[in-house]
């Protein structure tokens, strides 16, 4: 069994369910490790102070606030402990919606919330209560010092807790280049709708796998035994011409391959 992260509560109405937070996820993205050139020695980074290149232990470092260009105010683990106001341990559920209301751009990471053995009734009751209603529940949560805005929703009889960026984290869209004048012509958006159209089927994860991670563990797999690495040659992109003519080409190649996927 894995073990939590985090162990606190639901807290929803004048109702607490107890809960372990469990990570949801795996990334699994090949990772390299930086090697000395001449002999592959693994290269280790120090912490140093930037005033006199002094390695620095942890007991030495504090946690520094730069409310100006290069000016510090320094906190204590208990001075920033007393900032979490509404407590540590508590997922405390201020509001329900409906999840078409977030946009997904807010999402960070996912986690399961697991009940502990005195909470599974009232886990179960809220799990089934957050299904059969469509809802989501907006909550904040306190994980190691950092009160965190998240949704808990239900799936798959677990509810599962997404952390969220703060509204005012998320950045205006503000580029030059969508000012610009284009003329959009009718067949061009009706081209476009029916590549979409082609496409359209429902999601099935199993469908996609990262083939850069698979790449990459058959190469380590062949140097280690010693074979003869040929790097595969990547297809030149086409060159479009014409945006209408590309739209239409588009479209008879998306009704091919919907016809053979049907």
């Amino acid at each position: 069994m894995p073990r939590a992260i985090w162990k606190g509560a639901i807290n929803f109405g004048l109702v607490t369910i107890p809960v372990g937070l469990y990570t949801a996820t795996d990334n699994k993205t090949p990772k390299f490790k930086q090697l000395r050139k001449d002999d592959h020695s693994p290269i280790r980074y120090k912490r140093v102070a930037e005033a006199d290149g002094e390695e620095v232990t942890w007991d030495d470092i504090v946690k520094g606030y730069e409310f100006e260009k290069d000016r510090y105010v320094v906190f204590t683990d208990e001075e920033l402990s007393s900032a979490h106001t509404e407590g540590n341990k508590l997922v405390d559920v201020v509001q329900f919606v409906d999840e078409s209301e977030i946009d997904p751009m807010m999402y960070k990471s996912s986690y399961f919330l697991a009940p502990e053995k005195t909470g599974i009734k009232a886990y179960r009751i809220l799990e089934e209560a957050l299904k059969e209603k469509g809802r989501v529940g907006i909550a904040k949560v306190s994980i190691r010092e950092k009160q965190q805005l998240a949704t808990l929703r239900a799936k798959d009889g677990m509810i599962v807790m997404e952390t969220m960026f703060w509204p005012d984290e998320i950045r205006e869209a503000e580029f030059e280049e969508m000012d610009a004048e284009v003329e959009i012509r009718p067949e061009e958006v009706e081209m476009a709708a029916s590549i979409i159209d082609n496409l359209t089927r429902p999601f099935e994860g199993k469908d996609y796998v990262d083939k850069t991670r698979e790449v990459i563990e058959d190469l380590a797999a062949k140097k280690v035994a010693g074979e003869e690495i040929v790097a595969p040659v990547s297809p030149e992109p086409t060159k479009v011409v014409d945006l209408l003519d590309a739209l239409k080409a588009s479209v008879e190649a998306t009704k091919s391959k919907q016809a053979k996927a049907g």
